[in-house]
């Protein structure tokens, strides 16, 4: 998993390419809660290069999100393919975040 970031005016643009599973989850969610803890408070997750999320990667993204929501902040997605798709639709997250296609489609919403 490689995860890389940089800022698009409020919003934290965060691409994350590989695997987020059992492994690299706490990598990934704590990666995360430092720039939250930092002061971020938009998150846009960029996913079109991950290959594959497994219920670790989801609990990670559930327990961002929280935090996220006490703050008053907000977690976006954009660019999911293939798997990682199937995997935020059939496990209801497409209908608890909001996804965006791609990241030019995002960014305009701030």
């Amino acid at each position: 998993m490689e995860i890389s970031k940089r800022k698009e005016k409020d919003v934290l643009v965060t691409s994350v390419s590989g695997r987020i599973d059992a492994v690299t989850a706490p990598e990934f969610e704590k990666n995360l809660m430092e720039s939250i803890g930092a002061g971020e408070k938009i998150l846009l997750l960029r996913m079109n290069q991950l290959e594959y999320i497994s219920s670790a990667g989801l609990r990670s993204i559930l327990a961002i999100a929280k935090v996220l929501k006490a703050k008053e902040g907000k977690l976006v997605f954009a660019g999911l393919q293939g798997p990682v798709k199937d995997v935020f639709k059939i496990s209801g997250f497409g209908s608890i975040f909001t996804i965006y296609d791609n990241e030019e489609e995002a960014l305009k919403q701030f």
